[in-house]
């Protein structure tokens, strides 16, 4: 994850001057869009030093190591649902709620709703019906 961190990290560095020159630029009066760099700044610092962390603790991963094999990559890669229709709903649902972001918010109401049945729905996907375990 080393190179992942460093990427990240880089980013957060890059986006300082970047917003500091907006800033500059606008005459600091659009406070929109220097406080939005600064906070891309801020989340992608979060997530390189998050990044740089978790390398350090886990260790080099096999496609980190020069040296590594590819066998030592195989494995369980984490359990998915190919057959799932809950990420597209609750796809929908955070688009509606975006919508109502910006048309009114009526329709965030609605889409939080809708966030909430995938959500419970996607949880207990495995819990009921053909694939209950």
């Amino acid at each position: 994850m080393k190179i992942e961190a460093w990427f990240f990290i880089l980013m957060g560095v890059f986006f300082i001057p970047v917003a500091t020159v907006y800033g500059f630029m606008v005459q600091w009066h659009e406070h929109v869009g220097y406080l939005g760099i600064y906070l891309v700044a801020g989340l992608v610092l979060m997530i390189g030093i998050y990044l740089h962390y978790t390398g350090n603790r886990v260790g080099p991963r096999p496609e980190d190591r020069v040296d590594a094999e590819i066998h030592e990559g195989s494995g369980e890669q984490g359990h998915f649902s190919p057959w799932s229709w809950w990420p597209l709903v609750l796809g929908l649902a955070c688009a509606t709620g975006f919508l109502g972001l910006a048309v009114g918010w009526w329709i965030l109401f609605i889409g939080a709703g809708l966030a909430a049945i995938a959500l419970i729905g996607w949880v207990y996907e495995y819990s009921r019906g053909d694939h209950a375990h």
